[in-house]
């Protein structure tokens, strides 16, 4: 897991237009990544707003067919480093690419594909009119459209109401074909903000195979959520940013770390962990005892030893601390350290 600190503590889903079809392994060809494999490369990016700094030192990769959780607080800079992978912003400093290009490329942003966290659709429009309307904004040719809809609607499960207008749609219906205009044209990136707020807990488990299956074909998913159980879930990679930088990098279980061991205890001693150390680290919060590395096997020995010491033992619990945990200790220590 990377941990970093900065130098200083000082509408409508769209896409420009990319191509679709048997055009599309020609003009990709024309993108060639920064790295092997990686398709959003930046660092030390930066932004200013006037006397406001949104991004203070962003660094981070995602790679070819992840799907990579990009996690923090409002106000982190998420928002700004999404505008910047887009070119809807410039950056003040730093470096970044997207598919090998520079930021705001417009080669890169044909084959990149984003659901804004708040977006209207024309409700007018019927499902499969919406798609047609994308098609033409993002130059996809005539010859293929019809069976490339039909397959974008059956991946987020709308066949059945793709000639409905969309004012007929739930919330969560529409949340689903943002995220088929999204997925429209097959990109090789696709960002998405939020893209399971609206939904119910079968359509949130329905959005994960969605992901998961686009992952499989070698798109780079950039998932923004506040639902860190579902990124816990589907996400290969994350990054934890505040206040502008990542303050951690890596796979989930670089981020929570090593597998723990919990058990609640009295009548333990501060002066007792001593005689404990052959079971592995640990620390003591005066009601849990944390046993970090623990083998398995050895925790009715761990239990049997307390036990000889005279201490009670209430509750044993062995796993890594979740998501939110983490989360929010990374969060606090990041401000800690800026305070």
């Amino acid at each position: 897991m990377k941990i970093m600190r900065p130098a200083s503590t000082h509408g409508v889903t769209a896409r420009v237009a990319r191509c679709h079809g048997p055009h599309r392994k020609k003009e990709l060809a024309l993108v060639a990544t920064s790295g092997p494999g990686l398709v959003v490369d930046v660092a030390d990016l930066r932004k200013r707003y006037g006397r406001v700094q949104a991004l203070a030192g962003l660094t981070m990769t995602v790679r070819a067919g992840e799907i990579f959780g990009f996690l923090g607080p409002n106000g982190a800079g998420k928002t700004t480093a999404v505008k910047l992978l887009l070119g809807l912003a410039r950056p003040s400093g730093g470096r970044g690419a997207v598919l090998g290009r520079p930021l705001g490329d417009r080669e890169a942003r044909r084959h990149v594909g984003y659901l804004p966290e708040l977006f209207r659709f024309q409700p007018w429009l019927r499902a499969r009119e919406v798609l047609g309307l994308h098609a033409d904004l993002i130059g996809m040719p005539s010859a293929g459209r019809s069976r490339a809809f039909d397959d974008v609607l059956g991946l987020v499960g709308l066949v059945e109401r793709a000639d409905t207008a969309v004012s007929g749609f739930s919330k969560g219906m529409q949340q689903r074909l943002g995220i088929g205009v999204a997925l429209l044209g097959d990109p090789a990136l696709v960002i998405l903000d939020e893209p399971t707020s609206a939904l119910d807990p079968i359509g949130r488990m329905d959005v994960r195979g969605i992901l998961r299956a686009a992952r499989e074909r070698g798109a780079a998913i950039l998932l923004n959520s506040h639902l860190l159980t579902e990124v816990e879930q589907v996400c290969d990679r994350l990054a934890i940013v505040d206040r502008g930088v990542v303050v951690a990098e890596g796979t989930l279980a670089d981020v929570l770390g090593a597998r723990e061991t919990r058990i609640t205890v009295e009548g333990l001693q501060p002066d007792g962990l001593a005689a404990l150390q052959p079971f592995g680290t640990t620390r003591f919060d005066g009601r849990d005892l944390f046993v970090g590395n623990l083998v398995e096997e050895r925790v009715p020995d761990l239990v049997t030893a307390l036990v000889g010491m005279g201490v009670r033992v209430h509750e044993v619990a062995s796993g890594r601390e979740s998501l939110e945990a983490r989360f929010l200790e990374l969060v606090r220590a990041n401000r800690a350290v800026d305070a």
